[in-house]
């Protein structure tokens, strides 16, 4: 009997013998291998005396039955030999194995206690920079935070993220601690949300006794880390002690040489009633934006989450998902998270159909793109798309850029970067052009009702 063949005819016998002798039997089973097979004589061999004995003495006759079974031969019988190779064998795979487990174990131990540091950290362990799926449009917030993670307050601090909710500002600041911790344990990191901030300072102010005291552990509690991580700043509006005590924590950490990391849903000077103090302390570091990720972004976000889930899917699937949520990646994630929510119940693959029959999205084929806004807005002030997109400096046809350049970054989320490319300017000038009819818009009503005309041409009223 050929090697090939003899071993797939012992691996028979063998998943037989464990379907039949007693579990404790088990583990002398395992280890044995066939050598020959030869006038109906089967040799097995084991690095284990003690299992060659046990074996021979208790369940020989039942191995012989089984072999007798798949042979047919009634004058079959196994014998079950000593080798000394073999045992050699097994011991070193035994010390490779209690090696390796050893080292498990420290990282495991190793691994407790990063949980613990990130627990007091006040950290979710989902947020890590190999869990960001980077695009065009967080591609510089991300190389940004990398940095800051590296080396903590030597180039950006403060650090102030902005952009709308569920774009993944809270991911990405919280990477930054993350990061910190598993590279550099000695650094203490503390994440807050601004809302946990404000009624952890009115608890400890509004307390009858001892208020110095509790107020002193308050101030240490902010100030004696290495990098804070304030989540959702625009909360504090309005809140004038607070404000007033959240100076001190920014001034303590900054003189000291502390990273101080800040996230909001707009920029400080749009914050209603932020004193002037802290809104020029916010933005004497670097202020970077996030914006809504683009189709390829979007698609890719949710790919990695079906990969990381080990889900059975179809690409079609993923792209009509990306097609239909593309207002922020907290909205995208929850529509997968529903789809995926009905596959598993139904047992079904993630399929086109599926996604469709679930989120019940209207059919996007004619899709508003840049191309279709510039279009439409040039047909409403009479004048050609080229001039719009091009030099031209008329007065209608400046505002018709301003309207248009509005509109594709209002209705498409497309990223600055990705509008400037589209109309041959720098990203700043598309900023200032988004901006000025952004605060003309409310004033002016021939702005107003251009901007309702144009939607209504577009389908979208």
């Amino acid at each position: 009997m050929e090697n090939i063949e003899l071993k797939r005819f012992w691996e028979n016998i063998k998943e037989e013998l464990l379907g039949t002798l007693p579990e404790n039997v088990h583990p002398w089973i395992y280890p044995l291998e066939a050598s020959g097979f030869d006038n109906g004589v089967l040799t097995v061999v084991t690095g284990q005396m003690m299992g060659r004995d046990l074996l021979r003495r208790n369940h020989i006759n039942q191995m012989t039955e089984i072999l007798k079974k798949n042979t047919g031969d009634e004058n079959s019988r196994i014998v079950i030999i000593y080798d000394e190779n073999t045992a050699k064998a097994l011991k070193k795979e035994s010390e490779k194995l209690q090696k390796k487990t050893a080292e498990k174990n420290l990282k495991e131990l190793a691994l407790e206690n990063l949980s613990n540091m990130q627990s007091a950290s006040n950290l979710n362990l989902k947020y890590k920079f190999e869990n960001f799926v980077v695009g065009e449009n967080s591609k510089f917030a991300y190389a940004v935070c990398m940095a800051v993670a590296k080396n903590p307050a030597k180039k950006y601090n403060p650090l102030f993220i902005y952009g709308n909710s569920g774009l993944g500002k809270t991911h990405l600041m919280q990477a930054i601690g993350h990061y910190t911790i598993f590279n550099n344990p000695k650094l203490r990191v503390k994440y807050t949300k601004t809302e946990d901030y404000i009624n952890d300072y009115i608890s400890n102010s509004r307390k009858t006794n001892n208020t110095i005291e509790n107020m002193s552990k308050f101030n240490k509690k902010y100030t004696n880390i290495d990098i804070i991580l304030i989540d959702d700043i625009q909360f504090i509006e309005s809140k004038i002690k607070t404000m007033d005590n959240l100076q001190y924590t920014f001034d303590s950490l900054y003189n000291k040489g502390k990273q101080i990391v800040i996230t909001s849903d707009r920029l400080p000077k749009e914050i209603p009633t932020l004193t002037s103090a802290l809104c020029s302390r916010f933005e004497m570091g670097l202020m970077v934006e996030l914006t809504p990720p683009d189709l390829e972004t979007r698609f890719e976000i949710i790919k990695k989450l079906a990969v990381d889930n080990d889900l059975n899917f179809e690409d079609n699937a993923l792209m009509y998902i990306a097609k239909n949520f593309s207002k922020n990646v907290r909205e995208l994630e929850g529509a997968f998270t529903k789809v995926c929510a009905y596959a598993e119940m139904t047992e079904q693959t993630l399929s086109l159909k599926l996604a469709k029959d679930v989120l019940k999205c209207n059919d996007n084929d004619d899709e508003i793109n840049f191309d279709k806004i510039l279009n439409v807005t040039a047909q409403y002030y009479e004048v050609d798309a080229k001039d719009i997109i091009g030099t031209a400096r008329g007065q209608k046809i400046s505002l018709a850029r301003h309207i248009s350049i509005y509109l594709c970054r209002e209705i498409t989320n497309e990223s600055f970067v990705n509008i400037a490319k589209f109309y041959n300017k720098k990203h700043t000038t598309i900023m200032f052009a988004y901006e000025k009819i952004k605060k003309e818009l409310n004033s002016k009503k021939e702005i107003m009702s251009a901007l309702r005309e144009i939607r209504q041409a577009l389908k979208l009223i």
